[in-house]
């Protein structure tokens, strides 16, 4: 899908970034992944971000459902979860108590991790350091 007016989902990611740019390949592989927008914040040009900066929207993963509510981090991937068939059974273990604080910590202390991992699995794509840390 080429539109975001008309999608279920958007899903903004960070296409330098070689882990982000190999996890968001497996989501759009996925059946249902046709219904949503994928806008790749790192590309300069008109993406209509919804207000969102470019570099909010690399630093974390966020996700804006039809109704223009954003989700990022964890409960970013829960949605997406949500509006993926394959996934959705994953996406329920957001309403056990404490997980989606304990996913968004998780998150968090993965982000500072997230442009050695990139670079390790990079090659010669490294990521162009738009990816580090950053206060949500």
């Amino acid at each position: 899908m080429d539109t975001t007016s008309d999608a279920l989902l958007t899903v903004y990611y960070d296409g330098a970034c070689p882990l982000c740019a190999a996890e968001i390949r497996t989501y759009r592989r996925c059946r249902g992944a046709d219904a949503l927008a994928w806008v790749d914040v790192s590309r300069d040009g008109p993406a209509d971000l919804g207000g969102l900066s470019r570099a909010d929207a690399r630093a974390r993963f966020h996700v804006r459902d039809r109704d223009g509510r954003l989700a990022s981090g964890a409960a970013g991937f829960f949605t997406l979860w949500a509006h993926l068939p394959g996934w959705h059974r994953l996406a329920w273990i957001r309403h056990v108590p404490g997980v989606p604080w304990l996913a968004e910590v998780a998150y968090r202390l993965f982000l500072p991790l997230r442009p050695r991992i990139a670079r390790i699995l990079g090659g010669r794509t490294p990521c162009d350091g738009a990816c580090g840390p950053r206060s949500p």
